[in-house]
């Protein structure tokens, strides 16, 4: 019978935020891939990160590294390199078609080879030989303004040609809902929800007992391009952008105008502020700060983008919506390149800048409720899942909704993976596969 040594399928769960690993053994179970980490430790989760540097012998003369290793080379040389993070929100992106990163155009399916290329350097040999089944975890709904799905499927098949041979697509919340099912000892009908970085997607699925031919049957499924780096935009939108010249204005052939707008949606964007380090934009910026009524904030900008501070600050960021999830206040602190700041920050104001995400986040729910033709009263558990479901305004709306009763949580960071290697080995797939 097959074994570890022997994997049947393997579950890529190729996150905003995280990517993890799963390796189906043949026998109903699958085991998660641990990568290593610079500490000398191992981890079941990878940071969906990258790292760029000049080095002659690097692929087209740049080097780089990805996940927490990313991050250790930033941190050693931060104005040497160049960060980027969240890369899996441009996927849909038609306005998306290549970063210049010293100058050297990367597409989404470069960056997306170079972070995997890693990925399986890092596993310990574990993904040296790969089965020829991947299960590839999608958001229902791509994040991003107009997202092109199609565009996204060619990227991915691009980015993963050399990863798998036999390629198939699942729902991300499907995954989850395989793994969860692994906890049920009797038929129910299932809500799951996956809070992902980029994407919110629920999935609802009926679940027949333990041991039945068809163990799961998928019945609707929808989301919405809105999750936990929105909310993380909703935060320096709130406490940084003000000190960084948002709202201000410049002087133009005598007029008094409006500093644009674009500027500050991408540096509160982490797909796009990794790119403003370029030649172009920060002389566009030292334009506006030459003639901006108050020169400060935008030469605080410059300062973040010249300096490479994107990642500390959007970590302080991070830190503090964790923080807010389990009390009701906690304090803000980031200090680097001239911009200080130290706020309290109240776990209700914080809910008032996130409300109309929230409201966006139900109605996606709703609509998969409706595509089931099912009431509230007739979903017997809902799996919650993804780091940002530890908001307690996240988990307010179920309770609401469902009663707290019939909510479970778990393995918020591994269960897409888990049960992507699942489906891998369902006799049924096609019914999965989108």
């Amino acid at each position: 019978m097959a074994g570890k040594d022997t994997p049947t399928a393997l579950g890529l769960d190729f996150g905003t935020t995280n990517t993890v690993v799963a390796l189906a053994d043949g026998n109903g179970s699958s085991d998660l891939v641990e990568f290593s980490s610079p500490g000398g430790g191992a981890d079941a989760v990878f940071r969906s990160a990258l790292c760029f540097w000049e080095d002659e012998k690097g692929w087209n003369g740049i080097a780089h590294e990805a996940g927490p290793w990313a991050i250790e080379e930033y941190l050693q040389s931060s104005l040497d390199s160049r960060f980027v993070q969240s890369f899996k929100s441009v996927a849909a992106s038609p306005l998306f078609e290549r970063a210049l990163i010293f100058n050297r155009p990367f597409r989404f399916e470069d960056l997306g080879r170079l972070f995997l290329q890693k990925l399986v350097k890092h596993a310990g040999g574990r993904l040296d030989q790969r089965p020829r089944r991947v299960i590839v975890g999608r958001p229902v709904e791509y994040a991003g303004a107009r997202p092109d799905a199609a565009l996204a499927r060619q990227r991915y098949d691009l980015m993963l040609e050399a990863f798998g041979v036999e390629l198939h697509y699942v729902y991300e919340p499907l995954g989850a809902a395989h793994s969860y099912a692994t906890r049920l000892t009797r038929p129910a009908t299932i809500l799951v929800a996956d809070f992902g970085g980029g994407t919110t997607d629920f999935s609802i699925v009926r679940v027949a007992a333990a041991g039945a031919a068809q163990r799961c049957v998928p019945l609707a499924s929808a989301g919405v391009g809105i999750a936990g780096d929105r909310f993380d935009q909703r935060i320096v939108s709130q406490l940084i952008l003000p000190l960084l010249g948002k709202g201000g204005s410049y002087r133009s052939f005598g007029k008094l105008l409006e500093i644009p707008g674009g500027y500050f949606a991408d540096f509160a964007d982490w797909s796009r502020l990794a790119m403003m380090r370029n030649r172009r934009t920060l002389d566009e910026l030292r334009r506006l700060q030459r003639d901006a009524v108050d020169p400060a904030p935008i030469g605080r900008m410059i300062a973040l983008i010249e300096h490479e501070q994107g990642f500390p600050l959007y970590d302080a960021v991070g830190r503090l919506k964790r923080e807010l999830s389990s009390a009701p206040h906690a304090e803000f602190r980031f200090s680097s390149e001239g911009v200080e700041i130290a706020a309290e920050v109240r776990r209700d104001a914080f809910e008032q800048w996130i409300a109309a995400d929230l409201r966006r986040i139900e109605a996606a729910m709703d609509q998969a409720l409706a595509r089931a033709a099912l009431p509230a009263d007739r979903i017997d558990r809902v799996f919650l899942t993804g780091g940002s479901s530890l908001i307690p305004a996240i988990r307010a709306i179920f309770t609401r909704r469902f009663g707290d009763e019939r909510i479970a949580s778990g393995g918020e960071l591994t269960s897409i993976a888990h049960g992507l290697a699942l489906i891998g080995e369902a006799e049924n797939l096609d019914q999965w596969v989108v």
